[in-house]
Protein backbone atom coordinates (compact mmCIF):
# COMPACT_ATOMS: atom_id res chain seq x y z
CA UNK A 1 0.00 0.00 0.00
CA UNK A 2 2.83 2.37 0.87
CA UNK A 3 4.43 1.62 -2.47
CA UNK A 4 1.14 2.26 -4.24
CA UNK A 5 0.67 5.59 -2.45
CA UNK A 6 4.23 6.61 -3.31
CA UNK A 7 3.70 5.72 -6.94
CA UNK A 8 0.40 7.59 -6.99
CA UNK A 9 1.98 10.65 -5.40
CA UNK A 10 4.83 10.56 -7.89
CA UNK A 11 2.37 10.21 -10.74
CA UNK A 12 0.32 13.17 -9.53
CA UNK A 13 3.47 15.25 -9.01
CA UNK A 14 4.95 14.61 -12.43
CA UNK A 15 1.56 14.80 -14.08
CA UNK A 16 0.94 18.12 -12.37
CA UNK A 17 4.38 19.34 -13.35
CA UNK A 18 3.78 18.31 -16.96
CA UNK A 19 0.37 20.04 -16.98
CA UNK A 20 1.89 23.19 -15.50
CA UNK A 21 4.64 23.19 -18.13
CA UNK A 22 2.13 22.59 -20.91
CA UNK A 23 -0.13 25.31 -19.56
CA UNK A 24 2.80 27.75 -19.43
CA UNK A 25 3.67 26.95 -23.02
CA UNK A 26 0.06 27.37 -24.12
CA UNK A 27 -0.32 30.69 -22.33
CA UNK A 28 2.17 32.68 -24.41
CA UNK A 29 2.12 35.61 -24.11
CA UNK A 30 1.97 35.85 -20.32
CA UNK A 31 3.04 39.51 -20.33
CA UNK A 32 3.42 42.51 -22.61
CA UNK A 33 5.14 42.08 -25.97
CA UNK A 34 7.31 44.82 -27.51
CA UNK A 35 6.88 45.39 -31.25
CA UNK A 36 9.89 47.15 -32.81
CA UNK A 37 9.26 49.33 -35.88
CA UNK A 38 12.46 50.31 -37.75
CA UNK A 39 10.86 53.42 -39.26
CA UNK A 40 9.59 56.73 -37.90
CA UNK A 41 6.25 57.28 -36.21
CA UNK A 42 3.55 58.48 -38.58
CA UNK A 43 4.85 56.66 -41.64
CA UNK A 44 3.19 53.82 -43.48
CA UNK A 45 5.08 51.04 -41.71
CA UNK A 46 4.37 52.60 -38.31
CA UNK A 47 0.66 53.01 -39.06
CA UNK A 48 0.21 49.46 -40.30
CA UNK A 49 2.32 48.04 -37.46
CA UNK A 50 0.12 49.76 -34.89
CA UNK A 51 -3.00 48.37 -36.55
CA UNK A 52 -1.55 44.85 -36.41
CA UNK A 53 -0.42 45.32 -32.80
CA UNK A 54 -3.90 46.42 -31.78
CA UNK A 55 -5.42 43.30 -33.33
CA UNK A 56 -2.81 41.07 -31.66
CA UNK A 57 -3.72 42.64 -28.32
CA UNK A 58 -7.37 41.80 -28.91
CA UNK A 59 -6.55 38.18 -29.73
CA UNK A 60 -3.98 37.45 -27.04
CA UNK A 61 -5.19 39.66 -24.18
CA UNK A 62 -1.79 41.23 -23.53
CA UNK A 63 -0.33 44.62 -24.55
CA UNK A 64 1.64 44.70 -27.81
CA UNK A 65 3.58 47.93 -27.40
CA UNK A 66 4.97 49.54 -30.55
CA UNK A 67 8.41 51.12 -30.16
CA UNK A 68 10.09 53.02 -33.01
CA UNK A 69 13.83 52.37 -33.40
CA UNK A 70 14.95 54.51 -36.32
CA UNK A 71 18.26 55.23 -37.97
CA UNK A 72 20.56 53.91 -40.64
CA UNK A 73 17.86 53.58 -43.26
CA UNK A 74 16.04 51.00 -41.13
CA UNK A 75 19.21 49.18 -40.04
CA UNK A 76 19.01 50.17 -36.36
CA UNK A 77 15.49 48.84 -35.84
CA UNK A 78 16.08 45.67 -37.79
CA UNK A 79 19.22 44.88 -35.78
CA UNK A 80 17.30 45.61 -32.57
CA UNK A 81 14.78 42.92 -33.51
CA UNK A 82 17.49 40.45 -34.52
CA UNK A 83 19.49 40.96 -31.30
CA UNK A 84 16.56 40.60 -28.89
CA UNK A 85 16.03 37.52 -26.73
CA UNK A 86 14.36 34.68 -28.68
CA UNK A 87 11.52 34.28 -26.18
CA UNK A 88 8.64 35.82 -28.13
CA UNK A 89 8.45 38.98 -26.04
CA UNK A 90 10.23 41.20 -28.56
CA UNK A 91 8.91 41.03 -32.09
CA UNK A 92 9.02 43.57 -34.90
CA UNK A 93 7.78 44.61 -38.30
CA UNK A 94 10.42 44.08 -40.94
CA UNK A 95 10.54 45.55 -44.44
CA UNK A 96 12.26 44.66 -47.69
CA UNK A 97 15.39 46.60 -46.71
CA UNK A 98 16.45 43.57 -44.68
CA UNK A 99 17.17 41.81 -47.98
CA UNK A 100 19.68 44.51 -48.99
CA UNK A 101 21.76 45.35 -45.90
CA UNK A 102 24.24 42.50 -46.14
CA UNK A 103 25.08 43.20 -49.79
CA UNK A 104 25.86 46.77 -48.75
CA UNK A 105 28.39 45.51 -46.19
CA UNK A 106 26.01 45.98 -43.24
CA UNK A 107 25.84 42.71 -41.28
CA UNK A 108 23.41 41.71 -38.53
CA UNK A 109 20.05 42.19 -40.23
CA UNK A 110 20.02 39.60 -43.02
CA UNK A 111 16.99 37.31 -43.36
CA UNK A 112 18.88 34.53 -41.53
CA UNK A 113 19.02 36.75 -38.43
CA UNK A 114 15.24 36.57 -38.06
CA UNK A 115 12.43 34.13 -37.52
CA UNK A 116 9.86 35.23 -40.10
CA UNK A 117 6.32 34.89 -38.73
CA UNK A 118 4.13 36.13 -41.57
CA UNK A 119 3.47 38.90 -44.08
CA UNK A 120 0.47 41.19 -43.86
CA UNK A 121 1.15 43.76 -46.58
CA UNK A 122 2.88 44.00 -49.95
CA UNK A 123 2.38 46.84 -52.40
CA UNK A 124 3.87 46.69 -55.86
CA UNK A 125 5.96 49.49 -57.32
CA UNK A 126 4.49 50.98 -60.46
CA UNK A 127 6.04 52.64 -63.50
CA UNK A 128 4.49 56.06 -63.98
CA UNK A 129 4.80 58.58 -66.81
CA UNK A 130 3.13 61.86 -67.74
CA UNK A 131 -0.44 61.50 -68.92
CA UNK A 132 0.49 63.10 -72.26
CA UNK A 133 3.56 60.91 -72.79
CA UNK A 134 3.52 59.08 -76.14
CA UNK A 135 3.52 55.64 -74.50
CA UNK A 136 0.34 53.60 -74.65
CA UNK A 137 1.85 50.83 -72.58
CA UNK A 138 5.02 49.68 -70.84
CA UNK A 139 6.44 48.09 -73.99
CA UNK A 140 6.29 51.45 -75.76
CA UNK A 141 8.23 53.01 -72.88
CA UNK A 142 10.91 50.31 -72.82
CA UNK A 143 11.33 50.58 -76.59
CA UNK A 144 11.84 54.33 -76.20
CA UNK A 145 14.45 53.80 -73.47
CA UNK A 146 16.36 51.41 -75.74
CA UNK A 147 16.10 53.74 -78.72
CA UNK A 148 17.25 56.78 -76.73
CA UNK A 149 19.79 55.55 -74.15
CA UNK A 150 20.44 58.07 -71.41
CA UNK A 151 17.66 60.42 -72.49
CA UNK A 152 14.65 59.23 -70.45
CA UNK A 153 15.51 59.88 -66.82
CA UNK A 154 13.78 58.13 -63.91
CA UNK A 155 13.33 58.94 -60.24
CA UNK A 156 11.32 58.05 -57.16
CA UNK A 157 13.75 57.85 -54.23
CA UNK A 158 17.40 58.04 -53.27
CA UNK A 159 20.18 56.25 -55.13
CA UNK A 160 20.12 52.61 -54.04
CA UNK A 161 16.61 52.83 -52.62
CA UNK A 162 14.02 50.23 -53.49
CA UNK A 163 12.35 52.35 -56.18
CA UNK A 164 15.74 52.79 -57.86
CA UNK A 165 16.58 49.08 -57.64
CA UNK A 166 13.14 48.10 -58.92
CA UNK A 167 13.65 50.21 -62.06
CA UNK A 168 17.30 49.28 -62.58
CA UNK A 169 16.54 45.63 -61.90
CA UNK A 170 13.73 45.68 -64.45
CA UNK A 171 16.07 46.97 -67.14
CA UNK A 172 18.70 44.43 -66.11
CA UNK A 173 16.13 41.62 -66.28
CA UNK A 174 15.27 42.80 -69.80
CA UNK A 175 19.02 42.67 -70.63
CA UNK A 176 19.16 46.45 -70.99
CA UNK A 177 21.98 48.47 -69.41
CA UNK A 178 20.39 50.28 -66.43
CA UNK A 179 22.24 53.42 -67.49
CA UNK A 180 19.95 53.55 -70.53
CA UNK A 181 17.33 54.91 -68.14
CA UNK A 182 19.52 56.92 -65.74
CA UNK A 183 18.37 57.48 -62.18
CA UNK A 184 17.95 60.96 -60.70
CA UNK A 185 18.05 60.80 -56.90
CA UNK A 186 15.20 62.53 -55.06
CA UNK A 187 13.98 62.88 -51.49
CA UNK A 188 11.08 60.55 -52.19
CA UNK A 189 8.17 59.82 -54.45
CA UNK A 190 6.26 63.05 -53.79
CA UNK A 191 8.99 65.39 -55.12
CA UNK A 192 9.68 62.92 -57.94
CA UNK A 193 6.05 63.06 -59.04
CA UNK A 194 6.25 66.85 -59.04
CA UNK A 195 9.35 66.63 -61.25
CA UNK A 196 7.37 64.38 -63.56
CA UNK A 197 4.51 66.87 -63.72
CA UNK A 198 7.02 69.62 -64.52
CA UNK A 199 8.49 67.46 -67.33
CA UNK A 200 11.91 67.47 -65.64
CA UNK A 201 12.02 63.67 -65.69
CA UNK A 202 10.21 61.08 -67.79
CA UNK A 203 9.58 58.16 -65.41
CA UNK A 204 8.74 57.70 -61.75
CA UNK A 205 9.14 54.34 -60.06
CA UNK A 206 6.83 54.31 -57.04
CA UNK A 207 3.68 52.74 -55.64
CA UNK A 208 0.30 53.53 -57.23
CA UNK A 209 -0.83 55.04 -53.93
CA UNK A 210 1.99 57.60 -54.10
CA UNK A 211 1.13 58.42 -57.71
CA UNK A 212 -2.63 58.45 -57.24
CA UNK A 213 -3.15 62.17 -56.68
CA UNK A 214 -1.50 63.13 -59.99
CA UNK A 215 -3.18 60.22 -61.78
CA UNK A 216 -6.57 61.42 -60.49
CA UNK A 217 -5.69 64.96 -61.59
CA UNK A 218 -5.04 63.72 -65.12
CA UNK A 219 -1.35 64.60 -65.03
CA UNK A 220 0.15 61.08 -64.83
CA UNK A 221 -0.62 57.48 -65.73
CA UNK A 222 0.61 54.17 -64.37
CA UNK A 223 1.70 51.78 -67.11
CA UNK A 224 2.27 48.63 -65.07
CA UNK A 225 2.99 47.15 -61.65
CA UNK A 226 6.16 45.22 -60.90
CA UNK A 227 4.26 42.32 -59.36
CA UNK A 228 3.36 38.74 -60.16
CA UNK A 229 -0.38 39.33 -59.78
CA UNK A 230 -2.75 42.25 -60.22
CA UNK A 231 -3.58 44.43 -57.26
CA UNK A 232 -7.08 44.28 -55.82
CA UNK A 233 -6.83 48.04 -55.27
CA UNK A 234 -5.70 48.74 -58.86
CA UNK A 235 -7.15 45.86 -60.88
CA UNK A 236 -6.87 47.64 -64.24
CA UNK A 237 -3.07 48.02 -64.10
CA UNK A 238 -1.22 45.11 -65.78
CA UNK A 239 1.61 43.22 -64.13
CA UNK A 240 5.16 43.30 -65.48
CA UNK A 241 4.75 39.78 -66.84
CA UNK A 242 1.58 40.76 -68.68
CA UNK A 243 3.18 43.94 -70.01
CA UNK A 244 6.71 42.79 -70.78
CA UNK A 245 6.77 39.00 -70.46
CA UNK A 246 9.35 38.87 -67.64
CA UNK A 247 9.17 37.81 -64.00
CA UNK A 248 10.18 40.77 -61.82
CA UNK A 249 8.34 41.53 -58.59
CA UNK A 250 10.41 43.30 -55.92
CA UNK A 251 7.39 43.86 -53.68
CA UNK A 252 7.93 46.20 -50.72
CA UNK A 253 6.60 44.01 -47.92
CA UNK A 254 5.70 44.45 -44.30
CA UNK A 255 5.79 41.38 -42.11
CA UNK A 256 6.10 40.32 -38.49
CA UNK A 257 9.36 38.73 -37.35
CA UNK A 258 11.37 37.97 -34.27
CA UNK A 259 14.99 37.03 -33.66
CA UNK A 260 16.30 33.73 -34.99
CA UNK A 261 15.41 30.73 -32.85
CA UNK A 262 11.91 31.69 -31.69
CA UNK A 263 9.91 28.82 -30.16
CA UNK A 264 7.69 27.03 -32.65
CA UNK A 265 4.69 27.85 -30.48
CA UNK A 266 5.24 31.58 -31.04
CA UNK A 267 5.72 31.06 -34.78
CA UNK A 268 2.47 29.12 -35.07
CA UNK A 269 0.41 31.42 -32.86
CA UNK A 270 1.50 34.67 -34.49
CA UNK A 271 1.25 33.31 -38.03
CA UNK A 272 -2.25 31.97 -37.34
CA UNK A 273 -3.23 35.28 -35.72
CA UNK A 274 -2.03 37.20 -38.77
CA UNK A 275 -4.14 34.95 -40.98
CA UNK A 276 -7.18 35.95 -38.93
CA UNK A 277 -6.23 39.64 -38.77
CA UNK A 278 -5.85 39.89 -42.54
CA UNK A 279 -9.42 38.62 -42.88
CA UNK A 280 -10.72 41.15 -40.34
CA UNK A 281 -13.04 43.62 -42.07
CA UNK A 282 -12.04 46.52 -39.81
CA UNK A 283 -8.35 45.91 -40.47
CA UNK A 284 -8.90 45.60 -44.23
CA UNK A 285 -10.92 48.83 -44.28
CA UNK A 286 -8.19 50.70 -42.39
CA UNK A 287 -5.47 49.44 -44.72
CA UNK A 288 -7.41 50.22 -47.89
CA UNK A 289 -8.32 53.70 -46.63
CA UNK A 290 -4.59 54.45 -46.57
CA UNK A 291 -3.93 52.84 -49.95
CA UNK A 292 -2.27 49.70 -48.56
CA UNK A 293 -3.11 46.22 -49.76
CA UNK A 294 -3.64 43.28 -47.42
CA UNK A 295 -1.47 40.37 -48.55
CA UNK A 296 -1.07 37.56 -46.04
CA UNK A 297 1.62 34.91 -46.22
CA UNK A 298 2.25 32.31 -43.53
CA UNK A 299 5.67 31.90 -41.96
CA UNK A 300 6.98 29.37 -44.46
CA UNK A 301 5.74 31.18 -47.57
CA UNK A 302 6.92 34.55 -46.28
CA UNK A 303 10.38 33.12 -45.70
CA UNK A 304 10.50 31.86 -49.29
CA UNK A 305 9.36 35.28 -50.57
CA UNK A 306 12.04 37.10 -48.59
CA UNK A 307 14.80 34.83 -49.84
CA UNK A 308 13.71 35.27 -53.45
CA UNK A 309 13.49 39.05 -52.99
CA UNK A 310 17.05 39.08 -51.71
CA UNK A 311 18.33 37.19 -54.74
CA UNK A 312 16.54 39.57 -57.11
CA UNK A 313 17.56 42.78 -55.40
CA UNK A 314 21.19 41.79 -54.93
CA UNK A 315 21.38 41.13 -58.68
CA UNK A 316 19.95 44.61 -59.26
CA UNK A 317 22.45 46.13 -56.84
CA UNK A 318 25.29 44.39 -58.63
CA UNK A 319 24.04 45.72 -61.97
CA UNK A 320 24.34 49.32 -60.75
CA UNK A 321 27.52 48.81 -58.72
CA UNK A 322 25.94 49.08 -55.26
CA UNK A 323 26.71 45.59 -53.93
CA UNK A 324 29.98 44.86 -52.16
Amino acid sequence: MKAFKAALAASLFFGGAFATASQAMAEWPERAVTVIVPWAAGGGTDATARAVAQKLEERFGQPFNVVNRTGGGGLVGHITIANSAPDGYTLGVITIETTMFEAQGLPGAAPENFTLLGRFNADAIGINVRADAPYENARDLIDAVQANPGQLKASGANQGGLSHLAWAGLLNRLEIDPQAGPWVASDGSAPAMQQLAANAIAIVSTSPAEAQSLVDAGEAKTLMLMADERSSLYPDIPTVEEALGVDWSPLPFRGVAGPAGLPEEVVTKVSDALAEITQDEEFIAMMESRGFSVAYQDAETFTQTVMRSRDDLVSAMQAVGLAQ
